[in-house]
């Protein structure tokens, strides 16, 4: 599988990390706005060729399949691009930042046929995956999840402390993770969900903190709390509470409700989540097959979220 690997930040990086282990991906060609950009991150992973050129990278016959790991502005109209062109695509969370966008990249999927795959690593994360092969066995039923996506990002800088040309956002990036998981483990549909949050930023324009809570229609529950002002450990932190156990992931880690560590070092070929979804991809694509997080599979996620967003503009005038 030839794939394009857009975008040369934090989120490129990990990408290129993981699909070194692919034996039947090979990674093209690097593409960013700026081609040192582009070179810098491509030589580091000894991929020769770069381009400043998303619009010419998609012309190429030698290219079946594109990662975009672009600015969240950017994601639908660049994963629609790349489907018209061709292209099979796989696109960083969030697939969109409006709920017209995320719709108008699942229209474009269907007109295709093409597989479009969108970047929620929590379903690829081992220690989550743990806790769903459990559902699916039957040995465990969530009752409601507790969960805390917490940063320091009081400046417009990314994961690797680099600044950033557009403002990440906290409702529309990263409670997708948690909203979508949400669903996926319990297998059932938000039909409830409230928003507040707390003061909006001088320089960033966004709120830094915000409190989610969501019900469905079989009665689970979420309570989610994000913040870009928590002084001390960062991540996302999620308490599954089940009618057999309780489980908490950080990351690749996983205990039960006692703090006792949980092996998940053999539920997958490897501990990165993110080599696990390009895998995923990769597979896909080969076996003409749905993929796990695909734009079908996630697209509920991104509804809540536009209801959400609605919401907010109620909320003394935000939008």
């Amino acid at each position: 599988m030839r794939i394009a690997l857009v975008g040369a930040g934090a989120f490129g990086e990990k990408h290129l990390v993981g699909l070194k282990n692919i034996s039947d991906a090979e990674v093209v060609t690097v593409v960013s706005a700026s081609e040192e950009e582009s070179r810098k991150l491509a030589e580091s992973h000894g991929v020769s060729d770069v381009s400043d050129s998303y619009e010419a990278t998609l012309l190429r016959d030698d290219i079946d399949a594109v990662i975009l790991s672009t600015p969240t502005p950017m994601h639908a109209a660049q994963a629609i691009q790349a489907m018209e062109a061709g292209k099979h695509v796989e696109v960083e969370i969030p697939v969109a930042d409006s709920w017209a966008g995320a719709q108008a990249v699942y229209a474009k999927q269907q007109e295709t046929g093409l597989t479009c795959m969108v970047g929620h690593t929590r379903r690829f994360n081992p220690s989550h995956q743990w806790v769903k092969n459990r559902i699916d066995a039957g040995e465990l039923t969530i009752q409601a999840m507790d969960v805390e996506t917490f940063f320091f990002r009081r400046t417009n800088t990314n994961a690797n402390g680099e600044p950033r040309s557009w403002t990440d956002h906290l409702l529309w990036h990263h409670s997708a993770h948690t909203i979508d998981i949400f669903q996926y483990m319990t297998g059932a549909n938000v039909v409830q969900a409230n928003i507040l949050q707390g003061p909006r930023h001088p320089e960033l324009g966004i709120a830094m903190d915000q409190s989610i809570q969501m019900k469905t229609d079989q009665g689970q529950i979420l309570t989610l709390a994000l913040s870009f002002n928590n002084d001390g450990p960062f991540g996302t932190f999620f308490r599954y509470i089940g009618d057999t156990g309780t489980y908490i992931a950080r990351y690749d880690d996983l205990m039960n409700g006692r703090e006792e560590p949980i092996d998940v070092s053999k539920v997958d070929v490897c501990m990165n989540g993110i080599e696990l979804q390009d895998r995923e991809f990769v597979s896909a694509i080969k076996e003409g097959r749905e993929p796990n997080s695909s734009i079908a599979s996630v697209l509920d996620c991104y509804r809540v979220i536009g209801q959400l967003a609605e919401s907010l503009k109620t909320q003394d005038g935000w939008s």
